[in-house]
């Protein structure tokens, strides 16, 4: 056990000699050597008696705290971090041309393969000539993706994979919002305003991830570094964002769960947004999806989404170390 995750809310960890003991009410829910630990991740109300706090830090042991959804908000980081290696080797990475567009191709080619499994589950039940030719047209941008000799090529055909992918969407909507295409800053039409919305909170997911992991989340492999901008968990949502937010919005959409009355128009910014029941019933679903447990493609565990964005944060960490020779996106079938 590498990672020792804390999630029973009201427990308490105690050390006994060489053993960390996860207790709630005087209940022992487990023990575990601390020779087997390297990470504590805590989600919300978990208590650390001083002797185990003291014992991490000595250990250089990170223990990081999260709120009981996920989103980080500190660790306990002792003067024995092993960060400085992974981050070195994250910063040489994203200054090795090659290294980076190899990783960036997979980020992008996660994001197109995931898009072209959905189209094509939807085209099993509606056998329309516009899905039929959005699956074409995504088989035809990894096949580019494949090719693409930098990263400006990388991105270029990321964007046409988008735009393909998107007036597919549009024909997979069964409620009519103004829909006609990806467009932001600011949304002008409901459904947009739902993506917008549900790619902000991945985002948040993937920067806790990347926090959890110890990865710098400003240096990025495929979108480019600027000022104060998450690059790293941009990179990670990728191939996250059909299979979590693009979901949601259907379900939301076609069960007519989220309608026009829920969205308010913002003069002073321009553009369409969610309301508070709008964003209410979002969270609702988007937390089920997130909880949604799926078979991990490479380890063969249940896993639920929320996890897996995780483990493809450690994946991309020993790929920099060098423990793993090349990134897996994370692919359904």
């Amino acid at each position: 056990m590498a990672v020792l995750y804390l999630v029973e809310q009201g427990a308490t960890l105690r050390k006994d000699g060489e053993t960390l003991l996860v207790l709630r009410e005087e209940e022992m829910l487990a023990r575990v050597p601390l020779l087997r630990v390297e990470q504590v991740v805590i989600f919300g109300n978990v208590r650390l008696t001083t002797p185990v706090m003291e014992t991490l830090l000595r250990r250089g042991i990170d223990t990081v705290f999260l709120t009981v959804d996920g989103q980080y908000y500190g660790r306990l980081l002792g003067p024995e971090s092993r960060f400085g290696e992974l981050r070195l080797q994250q910063m040489t990475c994203a200054r090795d041309d090659a290294r980076r567009l190899a990783i960036a191709r997979r980020f992008v080619s996660g994001k197109l393969e995931n898009q072209r499994t959905m189209l094509m589950r939807y085209a099993r039940e509606r056998d329309t000539p516009a899905l039929h030719a959005a699956v074409r047209g995504l088989t035809d941008c990894l096949a580019r993706l494949a090719a693409a000799a930098d990263l400006p090529a990388v991105m270029a055909t990321e964007g046409h994979g988008a735009a393909v992918y998107f007036r597919a969407f549009r024909d997979l909507l069964r409620q009519d919002l103004g829909f006609l295409g990806r467009a932001r800053r600011p949304p002008p039409d409901p459904v947009n305003a739902l993506l917008s919305f549900g790619y902000t909170l991945l985002l948040h997911a993937a920067q806790a991830a990347v926090h959890t992991v110890g990865l710098d989340p400003y240096i990025g492999l495929l979108h480019t570094v600027v000022y104060s901008r998450p690059a790293l968990p941009l990179d990670l949502i990728e191939e996250f964002r059909p299979l979590v937010v693009d979901s949601v919005v259907l379900w939301l959409v076609n069960t007519q769960r989220v309608r026009a009355e829920h969205f308010v128009p913002a003069p002073e910014a321009g553009g369409i947004y969610l309301g508070e029941e709008g964003k209410r019933r979002f969270l609702e679903r988007y937390e089920e999806r997130l909880s949604t447990k799926i078979l991990h493609p490479s380890s063969g565990e249940q896993v639920t989404y929320r996890r897996a964005i995780e483990l493809q944060a450690r994946h991309l960490a020993r790929v920099l170390l060098g423990r793993e020779e090349s990134y897996r996106p994370f692919l359904v079938k």
